[in-house]
């Protein structure tokens, strides 16, 4: 099998893991713990786990002028990223909150536009201006009465969040051209610790442990393995095959694995708001993702 087809298949495990934490985190959080104390736990427990492989894979030198980006990616990649999701996910639905992290591929190329001068076609405009017109209808009118005690603010998050990660993609794709994964996620994750220690150390020591029950340990277990330290891997060494966009575009399938997997459990419902607004986004996003089409010219 070729690397590129290892690399989909990497991807696509990724999209079936965060579908499938949409609603396993969503168990977790506010009842045993808050979000933040929750980012708190999963940051931290990540770290540890990527500075451990370390001692059984070898790694490259960091160049000094390449820790700016580093920093750059912890930001934007774990401790923005995470805060804003997680917070926005406490809010909100699992479902609305899958939806709503499918507008990344089109966030991935404006900012494509506006940072590396990609050029943006008509096609491409209507596109963006389509999956917006989606994205404020949910962020506005798509409020579930399914565990989404503050939906607005939540989708909003969450929405942030998307943008971020664009951010995140774009920034550490020099990185991954330049050395191992496993070289400077553990770098990332370092910085990325630091930058959520004050937003999560109180709501961390605030958790009554003794209340927790064996399955919420798992349900934490699985955010911080499967869903973090694994998924970040993942979507790295997906990276080294795969341009930023189309490693994005995977996210479209999170939709589908969190909607089957929530509505499987009836911890979330479907609603006609819902439908036409993620119709909206995934026309927008097919408009925005095509290729262009040129005439094969004749020899």
């Amino acid at each position: 099998m070729s690397k590129r087809n290892w690399a989909l298949i990497a991807a696509t495990l990724v999209s079936i893991i965060y579908g499938v934490t949409f609603t396993i985190a969503k168990d977790v959080m506010p009842k045993y713990i808050d979000a933040f104390g929750f980012i708190f736990l999963r940051v931290g427990g990540s770290m540890l786990l990527f500075w451990l492989s370390t001692l059984f894979v070898k790694t490259e030198k960091i160049e000094k002028t390449d820790f700016p980006r580093i920093i750059a990616a912890s930001f934007f990649g774990i401790a923005f990223n995470m805060l804003t999701f997680f917070k926005g996910l406490s809010y909100t639905s699992p479902i609305m909150g899958a939806v709503l992290m499918v507008t990344t591929p089109m966030i991935v190329l404006v900012l494509s536009a506006i940072l590396i001068k990609e050029r943006m076609e008509n096609r491409k405009i209507l596109g963006i201006l389509l999956g917006l017109a989606g994205t404020v209808t949910l962020i506005l009118y798509g409020k579930s009465m399914v565990n989404a005690p503050n939906a607005m603010l939540g989708n909003f998050l969450v929405f942030v969040n998307a943008v971020s990660y664009g951010f995140y993609l774009i920034i550490v794709k020099k990185l991954m051209d330049k050395y191992k994964a496993i070289s400077f996620v553990k770098w990332i994750y370092f910085f990325g610790f630091l930058m959520v220690i004050p937003f999560g150390w109180s709501e961390f020591q605030a958790v009554d442990w003794t209340i927790v029950p064996t399955s919420a340990y798992l349900k934490i277990g699985f955010v911080v393995i499967f869903s973090t330290f694994l998924t970040y891997l993942l979507n790295l060494l997906s990276m080294k095959e795969l341009k930023p966009t189309t490693v994005a575009v995977f996210i479209y399938l999170q939709p589908l694995f969190a909607s089957i997997f929530a509505i499987g459990l009836g911890k979330d419902e479907l609603s006609w708001v819902k439908i036409g607004s993620a119709l909206l986004i995934f026309i927008g996003i097919y408009l925005v993702t095509q290729k262009k089409q040129t005439a094969v010219s004749k020899q």
